[in-house]
Parts: C-alpha cells; sequence; structure tokens
C-alpha cells in the first residue's frame, strides 16, 4: 500500500468559495503548510493560482478539492489542463474541528491534511466531464421538469374537484381527459368565476402535455448520450435512458470505482449488519448516492415482477422466511455486482 505522503512531495488543499477560493501548499515531508494564499473565482484569479502554485511547488503534487462538482469545478478543470492531478477533499466533520475554530485557511489546510494518509488507491476523483456531465444536466432538468408536471396536474384536479366543468375529477385524470381540456374555448354561457376557471384548467393542461413532450425528448437524448458512454448498457433487463443515466452518472469513467465492492458502498447497497441475540440478519443501507440506489431498486423491482428467474428466486427465499424487502436488498447487492462488471468491459 502506498500513501499520498509516500508519493507526491505537495498536497495543495482548496476551499472553495462562490467569490474566493482559498489554497494551502502543504509539504507531504514535514508536514508544514509552507504557503497559503486566496485568489479570486475569476478566469485570471484562476490562472494567477495556477501561476503561483507552480512558483511555489517543486516535485509531484496533488490537489485536494472540496466540492469538484460544484464550486470546485472550474478550479478542478483549470488544474487539470495545467497536468496537475485533482481529487476530491470532504469538508471536515464539525466534531473533528472542535476547539480548532474555523477559517478559509484552516479548510484548505485541513482539506490537504486529510488526504496525506491515504491508500493512493482509495482517493475520490472527480467524475469526468463531457458526456457525463451532459447526462448530469439532463437528469436535473428531468427531475426540474417531472416536478412541474406533478404540482401542475394536482392543481388541475384539485380546480376540477371544486368547480364543476363537466370533467369527472373523482379519479387521477387521463391523458385523453387533459387533452380534452387543453382544447377548451371560452364559452358564451359561463360567468366571469367559470370563464377564469375554464382558463386556468386549459393553461395547466397545456403546460401538462408540454412537460410529456420534454420527457420525451429528454429520455431520448439521455438514450443517445447512455449508448455514446456504455453501448449495449441499456439492453440489461430492467434498464431503461433515464436509469442507464443515473448509473452511469455516478460511475462517471473507467477506473473511478476502484472495486464492485466500492461501487456497491457508493450505491448504498452493501449489507448492514442487523443481527441481535438468536436473530442474524442485514438490512438496507441508507447512505450512498441515493439516485443510483433508485436505479438500482427500480431494476429490482422490475425484474421481481416481470423476469421468471427472479420470481423464483423470490418464492425460494421467501420459502426460507425472508421478508419482501430483504430479498430486494440481496438482489439489489447482486444486480450491482453485475452491472459493475458490465461497465468495466464496455468502458475499458
Amino acid at each position: 500500500m502506498t500513501i499520498v505522503a509516500e508519493k507526491y512531495d505537495y498536497v495543495i488543499g482548496i476551499d472553495t468559495h462562490a467569490q474566493t477560493h482559498t489554497y494551502a501548499i502543504i509539504n507531504t515531508h514535514t508536514g508544514a503548510r509552507e504557503h497559503c494564499q486566496t485568489f479570486p473565482v475569476t478566469t485570471p484569479g484562476m490562472n494567477r493560482a495556477v501561476a503561483w502554485i507552480r512558483r511555489n511547488i517543486h516535485g509531484e503534487s496533488i490537489a485536494a478539492v472540496e466540492g469538484t462538482r460544484s464550486y470546485g469545478a472550474t478550479i478542478s478543470h483549470a488544474l487539470t489542463q495545467a497536468q496537475i492531478e485533482v481529487v476530491e477533499a470532504k469538508p471536515p466533520r464539525r466534531k473533528d474541528q472542535a476547539g480548532k475554530g474555523k477559517s478559509d485557511e484552516i479548510d484548505a489546510t485541513a482539506a490537504a491534511m486529510s488526504i496525506l494518509p491515504k491508500d493512493i488507491t482509495k482517493l475520490l476523483q472527480p467524475r469526468s466531464e463531457g458526456v457525463r456531465a451532459a447526462l448530469s444536466i439532463l437528469s436535473a432538468s428531468r427531475g426540474r421538469i417531472d416536478a412541474q408536471r406533478t404540482i401542475n396536474r394536482n392543481s388541475l384536479s384539485a380546480l376540477l374537484r371544486t368547480f364543476d366543468l363537466g370533467i369527472d375529477a373523482r379519479r387521477s385524470l387521463t391523458p385523453r381527459q387533459i387533452k380534452q381540456i387543453s382544447g377548451w374555448r371560452e364559452h358564451s354561457t359561463d360567468g366571469i368565476e367559470q370563464c377564469f376557471v375554464r382558463e386556468e384548467a386549459k393553461f395547466l393542461a397545456t403546460s401538462i402535455l408540454n412537460a410529456d413532450q420534454q420527457l420525451k425528448e429528454n429520455s431520448k437524448a439521455m438514450s443517445e448520450l447512455d449508448e455514446q458512454l456504455a453501448p449495449e448498457l441499456q439492453q440489461v433487463f430492467g434498464l431503461g435512458p433515464v436509469t442507464t443515466a443515473w448509473i452511469l452518472i455516478a460511475y462517471s469513467h473507467h477506473g473511478r470505482v476502484r472495486s464492485e465492492a466500492a461501487f456497491a458502498a457508493l450505491a448504498g447497497v452493501a449489507p448492514l449488519q442487523a443481527s441481535s441475540g438468536k436473530h442474524e440478519r442485514h438490512r438496507l443501507n441508507r447512505s450512498g448516492d441515493r439516485q443510483l440506489n433508485k436505479a438500482l431498486d427500480v431494476v429490482a423491482q422490475t425484474r421481481m415482477g416481470h423476469d421468471e428467474a427472479t420470481k423464483e428466486y423470490v418464492e425460494k427465499r421467501t420459502a426460507e422466511g425472508l421478508g419482501t424487502r430483504e430479498i430486494r436488498r440481496i438482489l439489489k447487492r447482486y444486480i450491482c455486482r453485475s452491472i459493475f462488471r458490465k461497465l468495466e468491459v464496455l468502458t475499458a
């Protein structure tokens, strides 16, 4: 096992914010902080920061950056372009800061010091840019569109249950009803109240139909990008464009996740002990990347309902006394293993 302090001469810890980043340079041989400086988050500012780093290091270096996919995204890109290796630094835990206080200099130093004793194979690698970043944008956009569509559907149902406009809204509105409402015109017999209610209902119905179309286009774009990153992964039983995208966003690129066990931990499907006395069992893990976990859960439930081999397995484990939740946990762990192995081949 090789740790960071053995391989690198310097570690640059970077505490990131919206307007400024603070940089601390640690000499791995002495553990001393040799330099610390703050630069603005602008293109000239980051160029000055990179030049400052180059002037003050004399040997192999690595940068530990907080928030490589948020405030630290631009500096991570600039450092990578400058041939300086970048890894993700986790913010210090509150209990670890007890009695030490807090400042940008302290946080930047802590970011660097946090990776010094770590095995270089276990460092958190930033997610890749390009196609993976595009998938991430599409996923965020899909979540926003879907959330607004749900709000509009609920609002439309509530409106039609409050005012009688000839639509049976006792149950969820069907696509046919929504399309019918979107084509409504003003009635000469409508009073002022019904006139405004009809107009609002038409607006909400039209918004829902537009969202449906946007989600179809979003799914199509995801499918095309999925195929670029991992050809044929969508052919795995239970996977679709969206769930495949969620998996690829978390996996990112070959080499980011060091092992199948690490991928399971990332997904939150590594089993947790829940044994007591004579009872030995495991439970679901509530940690990890919840979007990745949701993708595996969708695959598991799809197979439990439609795959004959999985149905037989569920019956077998049920006969052994396991509950549905525990069986699903086991299936998610198995699915995670098989998908990781496939990803390693497809993205190699």
